[in-house]
């Protein structure tokens, strides 16, 4: 049974400010979602076999409503589908954008296409949009497409290539906020306080170009420092919670190069960049009592 798979997603710097124009820069994370088609001439449905939860156009859910969009986008009247997700839902690690892109693979494998580039990336921004309104693009292109790089709204994936793989510590915070109040909160601020707003976006933007060069360059001493820049800018824009900063003081604590959420904000997890220190940021996220693991980045 032919299995249809898809990235998950880290932003390493540039959350939010991507919403309005700016760039940011984000890496694809395996294992990611992992699809099959059951049945193709079943009733349009999605199993989430390790959640044991079933998904359906009508259930009112919106995983249920996603699914039935999609398949509208893509002609596609039936076809059961069974996934294994290996990211935490709401964890700012693009779930929902995996699955989509997943799902939209295997349900135009119905149709008698293969999907791929725009094409591919239309039909999962129709997911997307059950979720998260208005997406930026980042999660399901990175779910896409794999790799790391410079993603700008509407513009397409400016390749980055790291010097040499790397590994991140990530840490679920347990918190769950969620992305559409975030990026309303977000908004409300800069309706108040425009200038305030617009110079934080400005100077994340500008670490953002200078993470991709510390990137290239193998500068990972670099790139954490911009890690953590990153992060207060995105406190002062009301985004972090007293358990992100938590985490990232512990992981710096341990040794971590930087720290940072990872995502929309309000919860969800942190990254941090332990240099050679990788076993003792885990352990210190571990005293804190977050699951976290490790993945590479390539």
């Amino acid at each position: 049974m032919k299995v249809f798979t898809a990235h998950g997603k880290v932003i390493l710097l540039g959350e939010h400010a991507v919403v309005y124009g700016r760039p940011a820069l984000a890496a694809a994370v395996s294992p990611g979602v992992e699809l099959r088609v059951r049945d193709p001439l079943a009733a349009l449905g999605l199993r989430v076999a390790n959640w044991d939860a079933s998904f359906a156009p009508g259930d009112g859910s919106p995983l249920g409503r996603a699914i039935e969009a999609l398949a509208a986008h893509l002609g596609v009247t039936t076809g059961a589908l069974e996934a294994e997700v290996h990211l935490p839902g709401g964890g700012g690690l693009g779930s929902s954008a995996a699955m989509g892109v997943a799902s939209a693979r295997a349900l135009s494998s119905l149709a008698g296409a293969e999907l791929e580039g725009d094409a591919l990336l239309d039909a999962a921004r129709v997911w997307e949009q059950v979720f998260h309104g208005n997406p930026s693009g980042v999660d399901h292109t990175l779910a896409a497409l794999g790799g790391v790089g410079v993603f700008v709204r509407g513009e397409p994936l400016q390749r980055v290539t790291p010097r040499s793989p790397f590994r991140l510590c990530v840490a679920d915070t347990g918190e769950r906020g969620s992305t559409k109040e975030m990026v309303e909160s977000v908004a409300r601020m800069r309706a108040r306080r425009t200038t305030v707003v617009d110079n934080a976006l400005d100077g994340i933007q500008a670490l953002v170009r200078n993470a991709a060069l510390a990137l290239s360059a193998g500068d990972l001493r670099g790139l954490g420092q911009l890690m953590d820049m990153n992060q207060l800018f995105l406190g002062s824009l009301m985004l972090s919670t007293e358990r992100i900063e938590t985490l990232c003081r512990a992981a710096r604590d341990a040794g971590a190069l930087g720290a940072k959420l990872t995502g929309a904000g309000g919860g969800g997890c942190v990254i941090a960049l332990p240099g050679a220190q990788e076993a003792e940021v885990l352990a210190a996220f571990a005293r804190e009592g977050a699951p976290a693991w490790t993945v590479e980045i390539r």
